[in-house]
C-alpha cells in the first residue's frame, strides 16, 4: 500500500438516535459499511465551492431553473452563456413543463470565474434557481485513456 492510501483510525462519539439514522440511511444507500460512508461525506465537505480556492481548476455543473415565458430571459442567458464559452464544456436543455425550463451547464475553469458566470444567471428576473456543483480538477494528473 502506497504511503498516500495508508489508513487511519479514529474514534467519533455520537447519541444512539443519530447513529441509528446514520446506519439506516447508509443501509438504504448501498454502503457496506460506516467508514466508507463517512470518507464519502468528508470528500464531499472537502469540494464544498466554499472550501476551494478561488483560484483552484475545478470542474462541474450549474444546474438552473427558470421560467422561458420571462420577457428577454432566454436571449440574456444565452448571452451571458457566450460570454463564458471558454468556461462552457456542453449544456442540456430540459423542458419541464410549459413555463419552466431545466438547463444543465458542464463548465471546467477557475472557480472565481464559475462563480461569477453562476451569480450572473442566478440574478436574472424569472431564474427560479441556480447553483454550481464543482470537484477539484488535478492539473497535474496524467490524464488516462479510455480506450
Amino acid at each position: 500500500m502506497a504511503e498516500r492510501d495508508e489508513l487511519t483510525r479514529f474514534g467519533v462519539s455520537m447519541n444512539q438516535e443519530l447513529v441509528d439514522q446514520f446506519d439506516k440511511m447508509i443501509t438504504e444507500q448501498g454502503y457496506s459499511n460506516r467508514s466508507e460512508a463517512i470518507r464519502d461525506l468528508v470528500r464531499k465537505a472537502l469540494i464544498e465551492p466554499n472550501r476551494l480556492q478561488l483560484t483552484e481548476v475545478v470542474a462541474g455543473t450549474i444546474v438552473i431553473v427558470y421560467d422561458h415565458h420571462s420577457v428577454g430571459l432566454p436571449s440574456c442567458l444565452m448571452d451571458i452563456q457566450h460570454s463564458f464559452h471558454h468556461e462552457i464544456v456542453s449544456t442540456m436543455h430540459v423542458h419541464l413543463n410549459d413555463h419552466q425550463c431545466l438547463e444543465i451547464l458542464v463548465v471546467r475553469g477557475i472557480l472565481k470565474e464559475l462563480n461569477q458566470l453562476c451569480q450572473q444567471i442566478q440574478v436574472q428576473k424569472g431564474v427560479f434557481y441556480a447553483e454550481l456543483s464543482v470537484t477539484h480538477v488535478d492539473e497535474h494528473e496524467t490524464v488516462h485513456s479510455h480506450e
